[in-house]
């Protein structure tokens, strides 16, 4: 009951240590060698492993109904001011991929290449039990399909089709948030307690925490560079507005959901002298397809990951995995941990991701994912503020923003 209480960050600070604890055991006591250990552990690899293969098949389905949707309901608002925004979102979000893959190219492998052989997926601790269920469609199908229907139901007068897929939204939804969700702190903690049994923790560890603070620097630094475009379109120190974004900084950071910011990111959004109509309208659309720092997470842990396990990380193999994941994060609900989990299936298909560093990828991005929601939420009030000067609003002499500054 107590633990049902906690956020979503504290449960799986606890599973991660829960985790840690227990695959420790073997070591600490001495039991490393015997069946009820190995039975312990092989229980937790068994949920893991079930867990991971229920994943797999929601996610088609998650991308076909929050793609299709989405691109419905955008349609219908298909104007100049939108397009405009929607390029701009597109754009950031891409940009902040390369960013990411060039920053980490130069800095990962001096970091994490030393751990790479400690950390190859072993053998031993099999689950018990393993059952196949295959997905409904592959995850390419799943895009393709979600593009076609969305852009028909657009154009189509029709509300019949369209309602049958916000109810299948709707159910993927609650199937996230009343069972993927709150699962996932004993699915990190099965992972973590594997990797203490196996004795890899430590080196897991270090490339987690290098991992982790290549993260949190790019995504200020990335909020930064947003910044400092929006000067330069806006002709004025935009800097000087992010202390008025700072609650919405820390409310993305206490709720990890970009959609549950919205509320408090229009209040500051116009309290930075932005106009009504304007922040209104791009404020809760950014929320939606502008997901920057869920992409430089994506980015950087992708290829963290793939040093660790040995794997050749290419430019060649990243620009079609960004330009995709650019156009996928359209399809991260607003829940906690929804950009792992529309993106986990072209991580897998495009970049051969096997099922232990699946596990690796939701645990990195699960653990960083208050400040990815931040960085997400604040540089929509970046975007905004072009799109107030793009469609004339006279931003420089706006007394709202005086008084603000």
């Amino acid at each position: 009951m107590i633990l049902s209480r906690l956020g979503l960050l504290p449960r799986l600070l606890l599973g991660i240590v829960g985790g840690m604890f227990l695959g420790s055991l073997g070591s600490i006591m001495g039991i490393q060698d015997t069946l009820l250990f190995d039975a312990m552990v092989r229980i937790f690899a068994t949920f893991t492993s079930l867990f991971s293969t229920f994943l797999s098949f929601i996610i088609p389905l998650l991308i076909i109904s929050f793609v299709s949707v989405g691109m419905a309901d955008l349609g219908k608002r298909a104007n100049k001011l939108f397009g405009i925004t929607l390029g701009l979102a597109y754009v950031s979000t891409v940009l902040a991929g390369f960013s990411a893959y060039f920053i980490g190219s130069a800095i990962l492998p001096g970091v994490i290449a030393p751990f790479s052989g400690k950390v190859a997926a072993g053998a031993a601790y099999d689950p018990f039990i393993t059952i196949a269920v295959e997905p409904v469609c592959g995850v390419m199908t799943a895009l393709v399909l979600a593009f076609v229907l969305g852009i028909g139901m657009a154009n189509n007068q029709g509300k019949a089709l369209l309602g049958m897929f916000r109810e299948m939204q709707n159910i993927i939804t609650q199937v996230l948030t009343k069972i993927i969700i709150p699962l996932i702190p004993v699915y990190v903690a099965g992972l973590f307690c594997k990797l203490a049994a196996q004795g890899k923790l430590v080196a897991t560890a270090k490339i987690f925490i290098s991992l982790y603070v290549c993260i949190l620097l790019l995504q200020l630094l990335y909020l930064a560079v947003q910044f400092g475009i929006s000067s330069l379109v806006c002709r004025r120190n935009n800097y000087r507005l992010i202390k008025n974004i700072l609650p919405a900084y820390a409310t993305a950071v206490g709720t990890q959901s970009s959609a549950s910011t919205i509320p408090v990111n229009l209040a500051c959004a116009k309290k930075n002298g932005i106009k009504g109509e304007i922040a209104d309208f791009c404020i809760p659309l950014c929320a939606t397809i502008h997901l920057a720092g869920d992409t430089i997470c994506l980015v950087l842990g992708s290829m963290g990951i793939m040093i660790a396990m040995g794997m050749d990380v290419n430019l060649t193999l990243f620009t079609p995995y960004i330009f995709m994941l650019g156009v996928t994060m359209v399809a991260a609900p607003g829940v906690p941990g929804g950009g792992v989990m529309a993106a986990l299936g072209i991580i897998t298909s495009m970049l051969g991701f096997t099922e232990p560093m699946q596990q690796l990828i939701i645990s990195l991005h699960f653990s960083q994912d208050s400040f990815g929601t931040a960085t997400n939420v604040t540089g929509d009030q970046a975007l905004t503020l072009i799109v107030d000067k793009i469609d004339g609003d006279q931003f420089a002499e706006s007394p709202a923003t005086e008084e603000a500054l």
